[in-house]
């Protein structure tokens, strides 16, 4: 099972296309600056850890047009 559901994250973001891109952006940028927000995060890997930064509200996106 996926954690955070895809449902829960959902309810963060407009869409799955902006989901993936946050996630991915964020991912990427752990892995360059070895730094993460969570403290103890569940999953082992980067666009896990991403994730979870936005199901916690710690990860925020700003739309341009």
């Amino acid at each position: 099972m996926l954690y955070p559901s895809i449902d829960k994250l959902m309810n963060k973001l407009d869409s799955k296309y902006t989901l993936v891109t946050v996630a991915a952006r964020r991912a990427r940028e752990m892995q360059e600056n070895h730094d993460q927000q969570i403290v103890k995060p569940v999953s082992h890997k980067y666009v896990g850890k991403a994730l979870e930064e936005i199901h916690s509200g710690l990860l925020d996106y700003e739309k341009q047009d």
